[in-house]
């Protein structure tokens, strides 16, 4: 969890607050198995969790990345 997610309005999609209800007691609970759908869940917010740090790093390259020479075709 990012320290933003604590203090900013929930994203729709990301949380959903039915899973959220359990909550184990030290050393009395067993460890729980993933069934199908979370596993599913959990490749999906990983997924986007990729693209949208592919995203940043792509800005953060074009912000900060060598400039073209001068004369040279601008690229896409």
């Amino acid at each position: 969890m990012k320290l933003t997610e604590m203090f900013d309005a929930a994203v729709p999609g990301y949380q959903e607050v039915g899973d959220d209800n359990s909550k184990p007691i030290w050393r009395t609970s067993r460890k729980t198995k993933l069934t199908l759908s979370q596993i599913r869940k959990l490749r999906k917010m990983l997924d986007v969790r990729n693209y949208e740090k592919a995203k940043h790093l792509g800005k953060v390259r074009n912000q900060y990345g060598n400039k073209p020479e001068e004369g040279a075709p601008p690229t896409i």
